[in-house]
């Protein structure tokens, strides 16, 4: 009997996201079918033979490869820099009161602008990595920050009460506090930094990269390519996110 359910609780599963998928790719193909011209909209199909044809030769993977470093060691600069700014602004309001302001304004800006400005000062080989950390550390900031402050009260004063020292309070009672919080912001700034570090492909065009294969195949008008390459920017998106999950899991562990 509970096998029989554990049957169906996983074809109910399976169904639940296979469904929306195979529903979403019959659509795509009939407004393909309707347009009728690859040029505009190229068919699932052309898509997929297009994406295999490209993930056959060795530079989609150097190019693949390239843009995940790139990215990724940005968001953990992002993440280090994000989180030593959080511990300092809580522990220091002179701290806060330079640093918070300089925070919302990077967050306000649109990243087009933080793009253009920043291929001025450095190499255009570390601008995807420079605006992915920028991108993330207002994020990390703020959710650590307002997880900082809000650590439970009585919990610190036991810490006072048992005479923990700061390094004992800081392992037993803030980190496991801001823990879940951080882990959310991570997962949360991961996305944005995939996004805004493919963008700054495509502006700056550094050799090996997706987002410069995105700009050339717009150029060139290959829209089967264009597809191709943007459903390489979704699939390097959820390995970038399962890379980032596998990270923290090994972190909270130790």
């Amino acid at each position: 009997m509970t096998s029989t359910v554990m049957r169906a609780l996983k074809r109910n599963k399976l169904i639940r996201i296979l469904g929306p998928i195979a529903f979403w790719l019959i659509a795509w193909q009939c407004a393909a079918a309707i347009v009728g011209r690859e040029l505009i909209l190229p068919s699932p199909l052309s898509t997929l033979r297009t994406l295999i044809e490209l993930g056959g030769g060795r530079e989609f993977w150097i190019s693949a490869g390239s843009s995940l470093l790139r990215i990724f060691c940005g968001f953990a600069a992002g993440v280090v820099l994000g989180a030593a700014l959080a511990v300092l602004t809580s522990v220091s309001g002179a701290a806060d009161a330079l640093i918070s302001p300089v925070i919302r304004v990077v967050r306000a800006t649109p990243v087009a602008s933080f793009i253009i400005l920043v291929l001025l000062w450095i190499s255009r080989v570390m601008v995807p990595a420079f605006i992915s950390m920028l991108m993330v550390v207002p994020i990390i900031w703020e959710v650590l920050s307002s997880a900082i402050r809000e650590t439970d009260g009585d919990l610190l004063e036991m810490a006072r009460a048992y005479d923990f020292g700061r390094l004992k309070t800081v392992k037993l009672v803030y980190i496991p506090s801001v823990l879940p919080s951080f882990i959310s912001a991570c997962l949360t700034a991961q996305g944005l930094a995939w996004k805004s570090g493919v963008a700054a492909e495509v502006l700056c065009l550094p050799r090996s990269a997706v987002g410069t294969e995105l700009y050339y195949s717009k150029v060139y008008l290959e829209t089967p390519a264009l597809f191709a390459w943007t459903a390489a920017v979704v699939i390097l998106s959820f390995l970038l996110e399962k890379l980032c999950r596998l990270a923290l899991r090994r972190t909270v562990r130790r």
